[in-house]
């Protein structure tokens, strides 16, 4: 495990929401941000809560001390991203979600779930 300077951004929403979600998670103390290539656009954000970070993921401190781990081969796709939670309202239904502002994507697919960098 490497520390490194902060490469992505977490809105004081999105560390309250992950720091609830840590304390609902008896394991997990820390939140991990990697990248799988998946969806009709390419790649996938893979957001989770772990107790322990994988033996060479990078490691930084957002803020209120919340532990976050990267894995290095996602680092170039998640530079300078900000990490957000959001609650959206439509049609009687309330959706809370972490989203990712990602100044490096091309595109999205039609149903949000993957993206494209070029």
């Amino acid at each position: 495990m490497r520390g490194f300077m902060n490469p992505i951004q977490f809105t004081d929403a999105a560390v309250a929401h992950i720091q609830k979600m840590l304390k609902s998670e008896a394991e997990a103390n820390a939140f991990r941000l990697s990248i799988k290539k998946t969806g009709c656009s390419g790649f996938a954000y893979v957001p989770d809560l772990v107790s322990k970070p994988k033996a060479d993921d990078l490691q930084f401190t957002a803020q209120n001390d919340l532990a976050v781990y990267i894995d290095p081969k996602a680092v170039s796709f998640l530079e300078n991203i900000v990490v957000d939670f959001v609650v959206e309202e439509g049609q009687g239904l309330k959706q809370k979600r972490l989203v990712f502002i990602n100044p490096k994507e091309t595109g999205r697919c039609g149903c949000g779930e993957s993206f494209t960098i070029e």
